[in-house]
């Protein structure tokens, strides 16, 4: 069974489309969100995570970010929890510790069936580009919700705002790819579900 899914959301504040392909044939993203740095952010998601993301936003930009980045959170959680279907087989964990210069970040995921965010980011900057950064949890933590899956991310070191948070989305892309691999059968749990 392919494990891919298209979600569409639309409120008074966003319009939004997205596929998330687990297996495609070859990894990568098509990102339109209307923030340039968030574009970037999900496009290394896709390419490092061994997947295909497609995303279509159209925000309130004109008010601020922040409803936009994290109803693409909400939108990709919603996708991801429907693309693993009932999780039989993955490896469930993942970890992974991302240099990008002088910054590390350590990303560790369980697809457990249980949401949660621990968020250890200091990055110095307040922006992005067009994309503030106190919003980068706001969408991990949607993402986390919606998927129901834990993700911690832990800076280790760095002082470039740019650098601190593209490693932390590239170790957890990584750290991802890890967790949904499919090397079984069962569901990876002594409980016999997840959840």
């Amino acid at each position: 069974m392919p494990r891919s899914a298209t979600i569409a959301r639309a409120t008074k504040e966003t319009r939004i489309e997205a596929t998330w392909d687990l297996d495609p044939a070859t990894a990568g993203g098509d990102i339109a969100t209307g923030i340039g740095f968030l574009d970037h952010m999900l496009e290394a998601l896709a390419k490092h995570s061994g997947t295909r993301i497609t995303v279509r936003c159209q925000g309130d930009l004109h008010i601020d970010a922040h409803h936009t980045i994290e109803d693409v959170g909400i939108v990709l959680g919603q996708c991801l929890k429907e693309a693993l279907g009932e999780r039989a087989g993955i490896e469930r964990f993942g970890h992974l510790e991302c240099p990008l210069d002088e910054a590390l970040v350590a990303a560790t995921v369980d697809v457990s069936g249980r949401p949660w965010l621990t968020y250890e980011l200091t990055p110095p900057g307040p922006m992005l580009g067009q994309l503030p950064v106190e919003l980068v949890p706001d969408f991990f933590g949607a993402l986390a919700d919606q998927a129901r899956i834990c993700i911690h991310l832990h800076q280790r070191c760095g002082r470039n705002s740019h650098h601190i948070v593209e490693a932390a989305f590239k170790a957890f892309a990584r750290a991802l790819r890890q967790a949904i691999r499919v090397t079984g059968s069962e569901v990876p749990s002594t409980k016999g579900m997840l959840g």
